[in-house]
């Protein structure tokens, strides 16, 4: 057993109460590699933004268990280097377990130094939902860690999640969920999705510049939500805005993307000033590495070191999470 205070990690309790006090979200963004947690680490550290590193189950399997709790480590001493570099303040970071969809994966992130984990039962009957979620907060919480559940379903595609149609938290059922389960946090469905297909253009209407606008998140069924259980931490998952720039250096490159609409940056910011006080960004940072990938490879065919083609997308990743955390989740000079 290795607990997160050893490896110099927090869980999110302290984070939440913070973000809703001061209206805004912790970017939660999610991690594969090391110029991804580089570049994590490093916008954050700059713009002064506490954050938590999200591991997906599928990242879990493609990385190694082991050597992640390194990277979490890792990045706890990279976030101090920085800070005493540059004369800036240390900010908080979190471990936190995507999507996790078994006890079993729970309990052994737990093991091995997450501070922070989703069980996910929401494919599940509302009565198996609550039945697995406490079972995994009883666990949890005996070390500390917090926990996050998941109440409705968002379409789409990402890693190893997936459902071709939404299903709505139904505001009624919020009550129930969170006071027989025990978490301490709530993801919930108001009209977002995963991947970097969310929308199709046919689902959008068009402003006066020919921009794509989809349909508005459901921020009455939000409000409900909030009224049922004031001041408890919400989360938005499936929030990336799929810009379109990143989209056009992929296709202009030999990329082959469908037309595709994200979430809104307005939209995420007008939630993030509300009890949602984590935000799940995953689809834009693969897009804007992506494109940096193939602009490099297109403009320079004879290249084979990986830092040179690795290094360009880690600097657009770093740009990306900056504009993220001072423009839309108001995290900036937080930590």
């Amino acid at each position: 057993m290795v607990s997160y205070k050893e490896l110099g990690l927090v869980n999110t309790r302290e984070m939440f109460k913070g973000a809703i006090k001061g209206q805004y979200a912790i970017p939660a963004y999610n991690f594969n590699n090391m110029e991804q947690i580089q570049a994590i680490i490093t916008a954050c550290v700059e713009t002064q933004s506490p954050v938590i590193l999200q591991v997906s189950s599928g990242a879990r399997k493609y990385a190694n268990q082991v050597l992640l709790r390194y990277m979490g480590q890792g990045a706890v001493e990279m976030m101090k280097s920085m800070a005493a570099e540059k004369g800036l303040k240390e900010i908080p970071i979190a471990l936190h377990l995507d999507h996790g969809d078994t006890f079993e994966l729970a309990k052994s992130c737990i093991e091995t130094g997450f501070s922070s984990v989703m069980i996910d039962g929401s494919h599940h009957s509302f009565a198996d939902n609550i039945a697995l979620t406490k079972k995994v907060v009883e666990f949890a919480h005996q070390h500390d860690v917090t926990v996050e559940g998941e109440l409705g379903v968002l379409a789409g595609i990402e890693d190893e999640v997936s459902s071709e149609k939404s299903h709505y938290t139904q505001p009624e059922e919020v009550v129930e969920f969170v006071s027989k389960t025990g978490v301490d946090s709530l993801a919930i469905s108001i009209g977002t999705s995963h991947g970097a297909n969310k929308f199709k253009p046919e689902q959008c209407t068009k402003n006066a510049d020919g921009i794509f606008i989809p349909p508005e998140l459901r921020f009455d069924i939000l409000e409900e939500i909030e009224k049922k259980i004031p001041g408890f931490p919400i989360v938005l998952h499936g929030a990336s805005s799929v810009p379109i720039e990143a989209v056009k250096i992929i296709n202009a490159n030999g990329g082959a993307l469908k037309d595709s609409v994200g979430i809104p940056e307005e939209q995420i910011r007008k939630a993030a000033k509300s009890a949602v006080c984590k935000v799940n960004i995953d689809s834009d940072g693969r897009l804007w590495m992506t494109a940096a990938i193939r602009k490099t490879f297109a403009e320079k065919p004879a290249e084979f070191d990986p830092r040179k083609y690795l290094g360009p997308a880690r600097d657009a990743l770093v740009t990306m999470y900056k504009q993220k955390n001072q423009n839309v989740l108001g995290s900036a000079g937080k930590a």
